[in-house]
């Protein structure tokens, strides 16, 4: 039978491992596919690590890889898929707002042929309104600007035919946004819609800062909007500017000199100065991607590694 993995990030949440995996292993059992875990510890400060060994006593094919720092969420995932050795691949959350039981409608569709499934939200009545109206924002944003087309309501939650798997191991990138990374390689691509579940325990790790620099990460990864944009204020302002320096002229030569107004002289120079500042931020956070892609560093270091041969 083919091989399906399953790739589980996990960050301090040593509490939720043990009803996750007593939801995941029916679902599994039912697919007529052998499987198996592939459990990443992104730097875990609690027993996170101990609690997946003591899991691994009841189940072999419960696969585990410890970091030696948190990485973050999206390098998890791709030291998951760089590890898998299925047929065919589901990447989904560890808290349980991914429900299992979805898993059975992924592997469906990836039976009917597609190669890339995705499950999309509903709703976000989990959510708080001012994050719901962030994420239709940036979903909307990203559709406009972007060159390539994500459909919105979805995540990490998705099924990966093998040669997608492969796809995406080629990408040698270290600004890893997934759910973009996903879209881009292209294939046969469908949708399964599920309600997010309710957190089994704990509480997220994105603050509102960290979700807005993951959402320019996103951004600034597949599209050079942000950049193009400044020749365009650029070319705007400095109209702007020849239009009010022929106004002035025609004004002295109509009505004389006149006293210039101090508080005009302000809000200019401070418009056009903070205009500069913002176009030099946004050159400098994509200089810093180009600084980190440069260095060329690994993604992650593994410390320890049990189940794999």
């Amino acid at each position: 039978m083919p091989l399906l993995s399953v790739i589980l990030p996990f960050h301090n949440e040593s509490a939720g491992i043990h009803h996750l995996l007593q939801r995941l292993y029916p679902v599994l059992g039912q697919l007529d596919l052998n499987y198996e875990i592939i459990c990443v510890d992104d730097g875990s400060s609690d027993a996170t690590f101990e609690s997946l060994v003591h899991e691994r006593q009841f189940d072999q094919r419960l696969k585990i890889v410890r970091f030696t720092r948190n990485f973050g969420k999206e390098t998890a995932l791709t030291c998951g898929l760089q590890l898998a050795k299925g047929d065919v691949a589901v990447t989904m959350d560890s808290d349980l707002q991914h429900p299992p039981e979805v898993i059975a409608a992924l592997v469906e569709k990836w039976r009917e042929g597609f190669e890339v499934v995705y499950a999309a939200r509903v709703d976000r009545k989990t959510d708080n309104p001012c994050r719901r109206f962030l994420s239709r924002a940036f979903y909307t944003v990203f559709r406009v600007i972007a060159d390539i087309q994500m459909p919105e309501g979805v995540g990490d939650f998705c099924l990966l035919d093998r040669k997608a798997i492969n796809a995406i191991n080629a990408l040698p990138e270290r600004n890893r946004f997934m759910k973009g990374l996903t879209s881009w390689v292209g294939f046969r691509q469908s949708t399964v819609p599920f309600e997010v579940g309710a957190r089994d325990s704990g509480h997220t790790n994105f603050s509102f800062f960290r979700l807005l620099r993951f959402a320019f990460d996103g951004l600034s990864a597949f599209s050079t909007l942000p950049l193009r944009i400044w020749t365009w204020c650029g070319a705007a302002v400095s109209v702007a500017a020849l239009a009010y320096a022929l106004f002035l002229i025609l004004d002295t030569l109509i009505s004389g000199v006149d006293v210039p107004g101090y508080a005009s002289l302000m809000v200019g120079i401070l418009f056009l100065g903070g205009l500069q500042l913002l176009s030099l931020g946004v050159i400098g956070e994509y200089m810093a991607r180009i600084f980190t892609e440069v260095k060329a560093r690994p993604l992650y270091f593994i410390s320890e590694k049990v189940g794999f041969e």
